[in-house]
């Protein structure tokens, strides 16, 4: 059951990969429709730079459990290599709480922030006027997910499935 539970947070991790690469894909997209209607047919652009904007803000918040689950953020593993099994499954095990709490933080305003933007109809000072809860809501949703990818990795840690900060006692440089 367990296994079931990190295997489908997994793979609704690498969906939102693909979805943030997607929200990238499509803001490349219309900046280059930006580029041409601007400069080349010498029109005004309206709507493309926030578009461009929102959707870059999407990919990094709905690409975060992708790049939790392969171990992509910043981190410094000095500590963690200098470390025995002992002290890094600690070290681990607190990071993951921490980073899970902080995320789970984020989510619960970011609710917060989603709702007051829906229920007030507050929308943009652009002339495009995009109903703000619509790009408000990639913060709530990638922090949800991201807070579903630290709960398996804190599991995986807790059972044994997963190594801490992904060393082996063996891989020890």
């Amino acid at each position: 059951m367990l296994d079931k539970f990190i295997a489908a947070v997994a793979a609704v991790s690498r969906l939102c990969g693909l979805v943030a690469a997607a929200f990238i894909f499509v803001a490349v997209l219309v900046i280059c429709q930006m580029v041409f209607v601007r400069y080349a047919l010498n029109y005004a652009t309206i709507w493309q730079t926030e578009f461009v904007t929102y959707s870059l803000i999407a990919a990094t918040f709905i690409g975060c459990p992708y790049v939790l689950l392969h171990r992509g953020h910043v981190n410094v593993d000095l500590l963690p290599l200098h470390l025995g099994p002992r002290g890094r499954y600690w070290l681990a095990l607190v990071a993951a709480l921490t980073s899970l709490a902080f995320t789970l933080l984020l989510a619960i305003l970011g609710c917060a922030w989603w709702e007051e933007a829906w229920s007030k109809g507050w929308a943009s000072d652009s002339i495009w006027r995009v109903r703000l809860w619509i790009p408000y809501s990639a913060m709530p949703i990638g922090m949800a997910l991201l807070s579903l990818q630290y709960l398996a990795e804190i599991l995986g840690l807790l059972t044994g499935r997963a190594a801490p900060f992904g060393i082996a006692a063996e891989d020890r440089r």
